[in-house]
């Protein structure tokens, strides 16, 4: 099997992962079930790729699947300034992996969730 069907449609299992792979972009760091970490985990590392690469046509291609997420910083002046998530993953993420060949996330398991038992776990950037 190629992929994890996370029990949902193709366009449902789309949104779940763009949505997923920006807030971990933003937040570099979120908890989940097990298996959505296990799927996302493939998709973030293309994404930084992606932003490894920097070039106009990598950037195009990470907009198109990345949600566009406000994530609201101050710049030097003290004033509001909308960064988007894609800014921050070519311009934050994206250079703190320039020497490494793969391997951007970890994922730690965290134990049985509550309500339903479903492993839950905390995937990372490194």
């Amino acid at each position: 099997m190629a992929y994890r069907k996370l029990g949902r449609t193709s366009s449902q299992r789309k949104a779940l992962l763009r949505d997923l792979t920006t807030d971990l972009i933003v937040h570099e760091r979120i908890e989940t079930t097990e298996a959505r970490a296990k799927e996302l985990r493939s998709v973030v590392e293309k994404m930084i790729t992606l932003g490894k690469r920097g070039d106009l046509h990598a950037r195009r291609q990470a907009a198109q699947f990345m949600r566009r997420e406000v994530v609201a910083t101050k710049n030097e002046e003290g004033k509001e300034v909308k960064t988007y998530a894609i800014q921050k993953l070519f311009d934050d993420v994206a250079p703190r992996y320039a020497e490494r060949q793969g391997g951007y996330t970890r994922i730690m398991k965290m134990g049985p969730r509550r309500g339903d038992g479903a492993p839950v776990v905390v995937i990372e950037l490194v």
